[in-house]
C-alpha cells in the first residue's frame, strides 16, 4: 500500500515537474493532444471530447423533454374544443409536464435509489402522455393527425429511452 502511495506521489511530482518546465518554456502540453485537470490525470483529447459528450446528452434530453411538453400544448390548442377533448387534454399536458420535471429532478437526485425512481416515473408518465394522445378526437384534420402519430411515436422513444437508463443504472 505504501509502495503505490509513493509511486503515485512519484508520478504527480514528475508531471508537475514537466507542467512547470512547459510553462516556463513558453510550450504547453494543453497545446499538444493532452490535457490535465485538478487531480494531475492525464487525458488525451479523445477522452475529454468523450467527456464533454457525455455531459451534453443528460442535458440534450432535458430538451427533448421541454420540447414534447412544448409540441403537446401547441398540439392541444389547435384541438377541437368538445367535452372529451377537455379532460383529455388536461390529463395530456399533466403528464408530458411531468417527464421533463421528474427527469430535472433525477438529475439533482440525493442517491442512487432516489434516481431510479424519478427516473421510473418519467417512464410511467411518458406511457400515459401515449396513452391521453390515442385517446384525443382530432375531427377531420389530418395535420392534427400526423402532428398526433409524431408525439406518439416521440413519447415512445422517451419510454424506450427511460427503460434503458434504469437497466443500465441497476
Amino acid at each position: 500500500m505504501k509502495r503505490r502511495r509513493w509511486q503515485r506521489d512519484f508520478w504527480r511530482n514528475i508531471l508537475q515537474i514537466a507542467l512547470d518546465k512547459a510553462r516556463n518554456s513558453k510550450h504547453e502540453i494543453r497545446s499538444t493532444k493532452f490535457e490535465t485537470n485538478s487531480k494531475h490525470e492525464i487525458r488525451n483529447s479523445k477522452q475529454t471530447q468523450m467527456k464533454k459528450v457525455q455531459l451534453s446528452k443528460r442535458y440534450d434530453l432535458e430538451e427533448r423533454t421541454f420540447r414534447f411538453s412544448k409540441r403537446v400544448r401547441d398540439f392541444v390548442r389547435n384541438l377541437p374544443k368538445i367535452m372529451t377533448n377537455q379532460e383529455y387534454s388536461r390529463q395530456l399536458i399533466r403528464s408530458s409536464a411531468s417527464i421533463g420535471a421528474n427527469y430535472i429532478e433525477a438529475n439533482e437526485s440525493l442517491g442512487k435509489k432516489d434516481f431510479l425512481m424519478r427516473i421510473k416515473i418519467c417512464r410511467k408518465e411518458a406511457k400515459e402522455s401515449c396513452y391521453w394522445l390515442r385517446l384525443v378526437e382530432m375531427g377531420v384534420r389530418p395535420e392534427l393527425e400526423r402532428e398526433r402519430v409524431e408525439l406518439v411515436q416521440e413519447s415512445s422513444e422517451l419510454m424506450m429511452i427511460f427503460s434503458s437508463i434504469m437497466r443500465k443504472s441497476k
